[in-house]
C-alpha cells in the first residue's frame, strides 16, 4: 500500500508539472501574427527590419493603415518596443499615434496595433525596440 501511495504522489506531481508548463508556454500574445493583431482583412504591404532586434510591419485593409512591431529577441520577456503611424496632412504636418503611449510600458512579443484612416493620403510609419533602442521612421510614403 505504501508503494502505491508513493507512485500515486509521483504521478500526480509529474502531471501537475506538465500541466503547468503547457499553460505557461503558450501566452495569447505570442500566437498573434501582425495581420491577426490588426484585424480582419488586413494584409502586409511593407515592412522594415530593425536588424536582428525586431521587424516593423505595415498592413492595409483598403482604407486604414496599421503598424505592428514584432520582436525577434527576448521573446516572452517584457522589453521596450514601439509601433507608430501618422497620416500626413495636406500642409505637411503630422502627429504620430504610438503604442505604447507611455515609455513605462513594456511588451513581451510586439507593440501595436496602431491604426490611421488615410485613404488618398500619405502616411509615415515606424517603430523602435530594445536592446539598444533601435529606431526607424519612414518618410511620407504609401500615398494614394
Amino acid at each position: 500500500m505504501r508503494r502505491f501511495k508513493q507512485r500515486a504522489v509521483l504521478a500526480l506531481s509529474v502531471a501537475g508539472m506538465l500541466a503547468g508548463s503547457v499553460a505557461v508556454s503558450s501566452p495569447a500574445e505570442a500566437v498573434a501574427t501582425p495581420a491577426e493583431a490588426c484585424g480582419s482583412n488586413y494584409h502586409e504591404i511593407d515592412h522594415h527590419d530593425l536588424g536582428s532586434v525586431a521587424t516593423i510591419h505595415l498592413l492595409y485593409n483598403g482604407s486604414t493603415d496599421c503598424v505592428v512591431t514584432s520582436k525577434k529577441v527576448n521573446l516572452g520577456t517584457p522589453t521596450h518596443v514601439l509601433a507608430a503611424i501618422a497620416k500626413v496632412n495636406s500642409d505637411g504636418s503630422y502627429s504620430y499615434i504610438n503604442d505604447p503611449p507611455s515609455t513605462d510600458t513594456k511588451y513581451a512579443y510586439y507593440a501595436g496595433p496602431v491604426r490611421v484612416y488615410a485613404p488618398h493620403s500619405c502616411i509615415s510609419w515606424g517603430g523602435a525596440a530594445d536592446p539598444g533602442w533601435v529606431m526607424w521612421y519612414s518618410q511620407p510614403s504609401h500615398c494614394g
